[in-house]
């Protein structure tokens, strides 16, 4: 069980302000729901943490924004934490605000490093009488009594789409407040896709780990359409909740063919693949952290087939080359600049 991030710490100070049913919105450790055995529901956004969460009684735990555990009008006291993504906060309040029963309280909890003074003016366009009831543990707690309900709320409404061309193909991507590179394509990105141009998969099947929106898998389909290439289904894992909602809505806009599966890492997902493409995450927060690719590169052989191709872009000042090399096989730098490298990989 997970050590208490300090924003869990800081509800636990206040825990007297939480009456009747509580909602809690982002919540990321499970040690945090047996100290409040009062119950309630706790959503992540999170796969991982939402995994972790599960088991306390008298707690129902969900996963992402369109979870029909969350419903209209049933919640005495919503519990906000602030999420990594600025723009997040706000569906995340306007989530808070369609469960919230009439005369709710709004608790909104967040790190001062994190960005809690700048969330504070998003709570005051919805309340500028909330107020500050405690400052500790680097953390703020603010509380708005009384917010005006929205009396409908569905996050498909915040999906926004934008077009992304590479090497002449074109695919329409689905973006939602808190993914990863939202409204454009990433230049890590970029040079994955023109490496998968310049070098092509020999694979009948690819796995896109960290998927994000669908970028790679639905542009992937497209351009060997373009091509007159055999087209090559390309299933996507994410831990986020946007992701998984996006990348469906990207592969069926795009007419592209695989399967999106929520999971932290690896650990919910079975089968093996011929290839295995990835731009990985390496930040939590505001800090660099690679724990999550590593965690991949150890399971990832485990994925591919005897002589299978892992293909991955980082950063290039991230260690990833001797890893990729200890837990997958022989490894090949396809292209780098200062910014990224590709790395090619076959499973020995």
């Amino acid at each position: 069980m997970s050590e208490l991030p300090k924003s869990h710490e800081a509800l636990l100070r206040n825990r007297s302000l939480l009456k009747g049913r509580v909602a809690l919105l982002g919540a990321s450790s499970g040690a945090l729901l047996p100290e409040l055995p009062s119950g309630g529901l706790a959503m992540s956004e999170h796969a991982g943490y939402a995994e972790e969460l599960a088991g306390p009684p008298n707690w129902q735990v969900c996963f992402g924004y369109d979870n029909p555990a969350l419903t209209a009008s049933s919640f005495d006291t919503v519990v906000v934490f602030l999420p990594k993504a600025r723009a997040e906060l706000d569906l995340r309040l306007a989530l808070a605000r369609w469960i919230a029963a009439p005369d709710a309280a709004l608790i909104l909890i967040g790190e001062k490093k994190e960005g809690i003074a700048g969330a504070v003016k998003q709570l005051k366009t919805i309340d500028p009488d909330a107020a500050k009831v405690d400052s500790a543990r680097h953390c703020q707690v603010w509380v708005a009594i009384g917010l005006a309900p929205l009396a409908h709320f569905d996050v498909a409404d915040w999906m926004e789409w934008h077009s992304i061309t590479n090497a002449g193909s074109t695919v329409e991507v689905c973006g939602l407040p808190g993914i990863f590179s939202q409204g454009e394509l990433d230049v890590g990105t970029s040079m994955l896709l023109d490496s998968l141009v310049s070098t092509p998969l020999k694979a009948n099947r690819v796995l896109d780990f960290a998927c994000g929106a669908g970028v790679i898998g639905s542009w992937h389909q497209a351009w060997q359409r373009d091509q007159g290439r055999p087209v090559a289904p390309v299933d996507g894992v994410d831990v986020q909740s946007q992701a998984v909602m996006c990348a469906r809505a990207t592969y069926e806009r795009a007419g592209a063919s695989g399967e999106i599966i929520a999971s932290d890492g690896l650990a919910d997902v079975e089968g093996v693949w011929p290839a295995i493409v990835t731009n990985p995450p390496f930040h939590a927060g505001v800090r660099t952290d690679i724990s999550m690719t590593e965690d991949f590169l150890r399971s990832v052989a485990r994925h591919l087939k005897t002589r299978g191709e892992l293909r991955l872009v980082a950063n290039t000042f991230l260690p990833y080359e001797n890893l990729i090399k200890r837990f997958v096989g022989p490894v090949e730098r396809l292209t780098e600049d200062r910014r990224f490298t590709v790395y090619r990989a076959t499973r020995r």
